[in-house]
């Protein structure tokens, strides 16, 4: 399904508009190829490198994402389902340091990333266009599961881009 980024919360904009893949599994499918490209690239001695006093290690990054992710999902599922619950925020800085993400190895992160997107794609691939184009509220605003699949995208490749500039001194892809 294609999306119109009118329909898209400001909020979010910014992350949609990273994607150029027209379809949402498709999109899916290339931003979890680059991330896991890139994090096979990085050395594990640089796993617990900040680029900045108060910014995440490159494994706390890594496990937000995997959080992002996840939380996407689940909200994308409840809407296809058409559960009409208002569903909440979550506060990415109070999730990013009960991530346990000191004690995994960036190949066991990188893993874990790629199960996580295989199961992603599982759920995208069984929902029908009625599906994708259900909608639910989060808070105040009001999505489509097709745009949180954008939307998951989009948070991957945003953060990509943030791992290559900031913390590996990268061009992004």
């Amino acid at each position: 399904m294609f999306l119109n980024l009118e329909t898209v919360p400001s909020f979010y904009k910014n992350y949609v508009k990273l994607i150029t893949e027209p379809d949402v599994l498709i999109a899916l499918r290339v931003s979890g190829y680059r991330t896991l490209e890139l994090i096979h690239s990085i050395p594990p001695a640089k796993a617990d490198y900040r680029y900045a006093d108060g910014k995440w290690t490159i494994r706390e990054l890594l496990c937000h994402m995997q959080d992002a992710e996840r939380i996407f999902a689940y909200r994308a599922l409840r809407f296809a389902r058409n559960d009409k619950t208002v569903l909440s925020s979550f506060d990415e800085n109070s999730y990013a340091p009960e991530a346990n993400a000191s004690s995994r190895s960036l190949k066991k992160i990188a893993d874990e990333m790629q199960h996580l997107r295989t199961s992603t794609l599982d759920l995208f691939e069984a929902f029908t266009e009625e599906m994708l184009a259900r909608k639910g509220h989060i808070n105040t605003n009001e999505l489509s599961v097709s745009a949180l699949g954008f939307i998951i995208a989009g948070h991957e490749t945003h953060h990509r881009r943030i791992l290559q500039e900031r913390y590996l001194n990268q061009a992004p892809h």
